[in-house]
């Protein structure tokens, strides 16, 4: 929030920390979030809608409680309660679910995964529109953290990853409120089981949602000429930043590695909780360092 005050950032290649670029929210009119516990930026949310802004949350809700692979989470329950309350703030289109990623081994059977999905499908559904999974990318990281924790974890094999998807659509049958099923980033082709490619920066509900901004129209739905406030379907182009398995649309990502405290076993952008505690702690300690963080 004090960045978007500020009305710029600072951003960093991950991979290049000598390449920085300031970043202008002057032009903004749209933000995606991406969170596993919303909770405290709950009371910033009417500060954003009166910006004039457009947003959606991306929330990734998993139920890995008894593996321990999301440590620093809040219990399932308080997550489960905070997705309600962001879906009644904002409205349902607004909040995607999540499930990601999907995991096998130490335990975690396809059978067992959809159970666990099939409760929280029941509780989410009436406050979302749409399911997102994906299947574990066994990245180096990701895999020697993984094995420390226990050396049966795994990525599920392709026969795996459709039986999940089969298991996962019958699943949403049933649920109340039937929701889009997407795969983030997968090269498996599901979509006879119901299952599309998602786009989590996604020119489509962009427009849904900036269905009265004539620039926003325009750069989602640039060939056609429409009258104004006419429906139009998004054609924006692919961002040519992202993986080549990527959907989404082009949009700067300002996220910073090594800045997040929930310390989930599989994830990829944290090099060490070190480094982790120690910008935490820079950016508690005063305006300058705050602002030469992020």
């Amino acid at each position: 929030m004090g960045r978007l005050r500020a009305g710029f950032c600072r951003w960093r290649n991950p991979f290049n920390p000598a390449q920085e670029t300031t970043v202008s929210f002057e032009k903004t009119r749209a933000l995606v979030f991406w969170t596993k516990d919303p909770a405290p930026f709950l009371r910033f949310l009417p500060e954003i809608e009166a910006s004039g802004r457009q947003f959606y949350f991306q929330y990734t809700l998993n139920d890995y409680e008894s593996e321990r692979l999301e440590p620093n989470l809040p219990p399932l329950s308080r997550r489960l309660d905070t997705f309600r309350r962001l879906a009644d703030a904002v409205g349902p289109r607004r909040v995607v679910w999540r499930f990601d990623p999907l995991l096998l081994g130490g335990g975690l059977t396809p059978e067992c995964l959809l159970e666990r999905l099939d409760r929280i499908g029941r509780v989410l559904a009436p406050f979302t529109e749409k399911l997102v999974f994906s299947f574990a990318d066994m990245y180096r990281k990701t895999r020697c953290a993984l094995r420390r924790l226990n050396p049966d974890f795994r990525a599920p094999e392709t026969a795996e990853m459709r039986d999940l998807a089969r298991g996962i659509a019958r699943l949403n049958d049933d649920w109340p409120g039937r929701l889009a099923l997407a795969t983030c980033a997968e090269a498996e082709d599901l979509r006879e089981l119901g299952v599309e490619k998602n786009k989590c920066i996604d020119d489509a509900l962009l427009l849904r949602l900036c269905a009265h901004d004539p620039i926003m129209r325009e750069a989602l739905a640039p060939p056609r000429r429409l009258p104004l406030f006419a429906p139009v379907a998004a054609r924006a182009a692919k961002d040519k930043g992202q993986r080549k398995l990527c959907g989404c649309v082009a949009a700067k990502d300002i996220g910073a590695y090594d800045t997040c405290p929930h310390f989930c076993v599989y994830c990829y952008a944290n090099r060490s909780e070190r480094l982790v505690r120690e910008n935490m702690r820079r950016c508690r300690q005063s305006p300058e360092t705050r602002e030469n963080l992020l």
